[in-house]
């Protein structure tokens, strides 16, 4: 018997496994494909919708997860426009790249002043 917490938590992991699985693949779609075209986009999308219809959406709050979120509603927007697939597909890679950079800012601390670390020690 799982409370309801444990219940709502695990599905609020299941969505988000859902939306960076399909980040990842819709990246790596448009990374990796030779020839790409509204149509390819389009039914990679759909396939890629078929799995995250699955799970329902869930209110997030946490910065990046949100920033996720607002990623792969603008990956389904491009689904039936008609701008250029170029500029779709620089524009969606551009906002992958800094939604990367922003989780990797946290990850990594630089030390800023290193050797100043050990002067009491002298």
């Amino acid at each position: 018997m799982a409370s309801q917490k444990a219940i709502n938590n695990a599905n609020r992991l299941r969505y988000i496994r859902a939306l960076e699985r399909f980040h990842k693949g819709m990246v790596s779609f448009l990374t990796n494909s030779s020839e790409l075209t509204h149509a390819s986009y389009d039914k990679k999308i759909e396939n890629s919708l078929k799995l995250l219809n699955r799970t329902e959406e869930i209110d997030l709050y946490k910065g990046d997860l949100k920033d996720l979120q607002n990623l792969v509603k603008k990956m389904i927007s491009y689904k039936d426009s008609s701008e250029d697939i170029e500029n779709v597909k620089e524009e969606l890679l551009y906002a992958s790249n800094q939604l990367e950079k922003s989780k990797n800012a946290r990850r990594y601390k630089k030390d800023k002043h290193a050797n100043s670390k050990f002067e009491d020690w002298e």
